[in-house]
């Protein structure tokens, strides 16, 4: 076994991350922790050791940021202990002065746009007046003063908006399920009466608008409608013709290069297995083979000053924290600007293999395995004397994806002894709409199939020790997780549910007034509540109705606040599993929502989760310690199952 890597090293607070170019060049941005809290810190680009603060959050830290257009201000985002309220606020660079441009309660705030023409003025979403539908405003950066663009009246989950902050393109759902999108009139002072595009259901999730030509006469959009991947199209306003500008064979076209003034794509990326990148526009093909040829990995690019000679790049490999570099365009310098987890270094870290399995009926599923004791490839495991004990790592959403890269999951488990296997499952994005579509209505049935045709792939291959596997994710994950362990109780060892719905009606009943416009996607994705089919459904599918068939430990964590999610998720199910006196392990975040934001809190679950894991599964653990100390948990239920953890 390799030397145990501190959790602190891998679920800590980074260094720094997010870089960031002011759009005149002359500052570099990041996220990086102040007194253990991230913050925002700006340095000028030629001497970042010079770098200091310019915001103060004391609590949760900052996760979301970008520069003002004027590049004056940094515009970040906040909410409180995870409610996904977001306000928004602006910070000035030269005297740090903050103000709250969005300060309402229990509002969430959708940033629109930002423009060049209009540096000091932003399009935001505001759901103050109707919990269910944002109305649309400007807001003057400079004073927080905002003024109503549109009252939004009719029902619209969504609004694109051009490059000028004019309004566009407003979304609508139809009841039958997908969307329809109209035009607004020239001026953006009404919309036509009838739908400019039509989106069925079978579409919804692999079509949807991607930018604006600098004119305004285009927009560029990433569209299934005439095939099964979504391709990159762009399509004129006025007439509703449209031209094919790249498409994939086996992946949906997921991301574009795009000039920052012009607004011109110039490369578009695709990831089946990796990220592919492929270039449209000759000005920047020099430009990628230097960066090919200099650095390995997936290549991505974070952002570009407005005269774009200057861009910020990363490279990512599995068995590297990712490190981001400053281009110089015009000489073809690389400039080191370090790496988000340097303290890894001196760690030996682990390659992930991509592999595509079959499941039962056929369809491929992309997968990512990393095995403990650095062995690289799967055929390896066959001549280890005995498999590995495994954990089946599940993406949450479900409509997201796995992929490879640096993974800090993978890295502890590998590091702990666990081969990990993340499986891209039906219902999965990016593999094109007839694999996104394949998950409606299969939530703890087909897709959970996938789950277990891999695992009984990685048993196959010798990977796996077929009574050593566990099964852990979060949101859709930690569904997955209580699915495993009520649907096929005999194939897991033991689960680890991170805020996971285990009552599929209650969740649908509870998702916030906000999410109205994507309710038609959940009835017909999951079963639809307003039906005595869909109820029937919905009730079979949820882990709450199975509870008796746990004959597995299992461990809970949930954060209090959480929006999505809602803690009376867990806590029933951890009541069912008491009237039955079933042994489980419930671990709760009062300050936390979908998901751990404060490491804190972050570095006390993965301690008491390794623990957990070793007393089931046999792994290597590094001690508790004083890892729960600063951390704000509460122990319901089931402390005692677990060494250095109590009620």
């Amino acid at each position: 076994m390799s030397q145990l890597i501190p959790r602190d090293k891998l679920f800590g607070n980074p260094q720094r991350v997010g870089l960031q170019i002011s759009p005149n060049g002359e500052n570099l941005a990041w996220i990086a922790p102040k007194d253990g809290v991230l913050n925002v810190w700006i340095a000028p680009l030629e001497f970042p050791d010079e770098a200091a603060p310019v915001t103060d959050d004391r609590h949760r830290g900052i996760r979301f940021y970008t520069w003002s257009k004027a590049g004056d201000s940094i515009l970040y985002f906040q909410d409180r202990d995870g409610d996904e309220n977001w306000q928004m606020f602006r910070v000035a660079v030269a005297d740090r002065q903050e103000i709250n441009l969005t300060p309402y309660e229990e509002i969430t705030t959708r940033l629109h746009a930002l423009s060049w023409d209009h540096p000091n003025t932003a399009v935001i979403g505001l759901n103050d007046r109707y919990k269910s539908w944002h109305d649309v405003y400007y807001v003057d950066l400079k004073t927080g003063e905002r003024t109503l663009l549109f009252q939004n009246d009719g029902g619209f989950g969504n609004f694109h908006v051009d490059r000028g902050l004019n309004l566009r393109l407003a979304e609508r759902t139809l009841e039958e399920g997908g969307r329809e999108i109209f035009r607004f009139r020239a001026d953006g002072s009404e919309l036509e009466k009838t739908d400019f595009i039509r989106i069925p259901h079978e579409d919804d999730l692999t079509t949807g608008v991607a930018g604006f030509t600098r004119d305004g006469e285009d927009f560029y959009w990433l569209s299934s409608l005439k095939g099964d991947k979504a391709g990159l199209y762009r399509k004129n306003f006025a007439s509703g013709e449209e031209t094919v500008i790249g498409q994939h064979a086996k992946a949906n076209v997921s991301q574009l290069l795009v000039h920052p003034t012009s607004f011109r794509v110039e490369a578009y990326g695709a990831n089946h297995i990796q990220l592919e990148w492929a270039v449209v526009d000759e000005s920047v093909s020099a430009d990628f083979e230097f960066l090919q040829s200099e650095l390995s990995g997936e290549l991505q690019f974070l952002n570009r000053n407005a005269k774009d000679d200057l861009w910020i790049v990363t490279r990512g490999v599995a068995e590297s924290p990712n490190t981001s570099y400053l281009y110089r365009r015009t000489d073809k310098q690389l400039v080191d600007l370090g790496s988000d987890r340097p303290e890894l270094k001196s760690y030996s870290l682990h390659p992930m293999n991509g592999v595509v399995i079959n499941s039962r009926d056929g369809l491929e599923l992309v997968s990512y395995l990393t095995l403990p004791n650095m062995t690289s490839k799967p055929e390896a495991a066959r001549e280890e004397e005995t498999p590995f004990p495994m954990v089946l790592l599940v993406h949450g959403g479900p409509w997201a994806r796995d992929g490879y890269g640096f993974n800090p999951s993978h890295q502890w488990l590998a590091n702990r002894g666990y081969a990990v296997l993340s499986v891209n499952f039906r219902g999965s994005s990016g593999f094109g709409k007839e694999f996104i579509n394949a998950g409606d209505l299969e939530w703890g049935r087909r897709m959970h199939d996938d789950l277990i045709d891999a695992v009984n792939w990685a048993v196959a291959q010798g990977v796996a020790d077929k009574d050593r596997i566990a099964i852990m994710g979060g949101s859709y994950g930690g569904y997955a997780a209580l699915a495993g362990l009520t649907f096929t109780p005999e194939t897991f060892a033991c689960g680890v549910d991170i805020v996971g719905p285990s009552n599929l009606q209650t969740l649908i009943e509870t998702i916030p007034p906000y999410w109205k416009s994507f309710f038609e996607n959940f009835a017909r994705r999951m079963g639809d509540p307003r039906t005595e089919e869909g109820r029937q459904l919905l009730a079979e599918r949820s882990p709450l109705n199975h509870v008796d068939k746990i004959c597995r430990p299992l461990l809970i964590a949930q954060g209090a606040n959480d929006p999505r999610v809602k803690q009376a998720e867990s806590d029933q199910i951890v009541e069912a599993m008491q009237a039955k006196g079933l042994p489980v392990t419930y671990v709760l975040y009062p300050d936390e929502g979908h998901g751990f934001a404060r490491p804190e809190n972050r570095l006390s679950f993965y301690a008491i989760t390794e623990q957990f894991l070793s007393l089931h599964l046999g792994g290597e653990a590094e001690p508790i310690g004083e890892a729960l100390e600063p951390a704000l948990l509460e122990v319901p239920e089931g402390g005692e199952h677990i060494p250095g953890l109590k009620n």
